[in-house]
């Protein structure tokens, strides 16, 4: 944490993931002219120096706080439960989703072998599409699990909800990258 404090105690904000954005943004344009280091120009170089690090530290906080997923990951860090992650280190395949991870890596094994042996880029794109149907409502059933749980942070503040929110976050990022492998094969296809 900075010598100036959190992201939320710096703008004056509650310690919420739910924030209210006209709030943030009167905060942050408020704070941009108190320390934007144009206010400092015939200031001491330590004044402007520090005019600059408030600054810096201000645009930081704005973009992480402006986002609800930068939010979360960020309140995660400031409790002690980054979500960048597994708490042992590995990248293990959260338990939650290992079906679909098997059947994906099966089907994109067997669209790559096709693809190496000249399959037809149109079929080869149709399987790509169906297998991302899956994930992608595994991803949507994330977010909006990761709404209810900031619903309840911001209403009971507990640390066993906390540790759902990492869980959540941890898996979302997960179907993130299995997204991310389906647009690979997609661009190596043509498509």
């Amino acid at each position: 944490m900075s010598r100036f404090g959190d992201y939320f105690a710096y703008l004056g904000l509650p310690r919420r993931l739910d924030l209210d954005m006209a709030l943030l943004e009167q905060r942050f344009r408020e704070l941009s002219r108190q320390y934007h280091p144009d206010y400092f120009y015939n200031a001491s170089q330590k004044d402007r120096l520090e005019s600059l690090e408030r600054s810096s530290y201000l645009n930081d906080a704005y973009r992480t706080l402006r986002s609800p997923i930068s939010r979360i990951e960020y309140l995660l860090g400031l409790e002690g439960l980054a979500a960048s992650k597994p708490a042992s280190g590995s990248p293990k395949v959260p338990p939650a989703l290992l079906q679909e991870v098997f059947a994906l890596n099966e089907e994109l094994d067997e669209i790559r072998e096709l693809r190496e042996s000249g399959g037809a880029a149109a079929l080869l794109r149709a399987r790509l599409t169906s297998a991302r149907k899956p994930i992608e409502q595994k991803r949507d059933a994330h977010e909006r699990q990761l709404k209810e749980l900031s619903a309840q942070w911001d209403a009971a503040q507990d640390r066993a909800t906390l540790e759902a929110l990492r869980d959540c976050m941890l898996e979302r990022n997960y179907i993130s990258n299995l997204l991310g492998t389906i647009d690979r094969e997609m661009s190596a296809i043509g498509g």
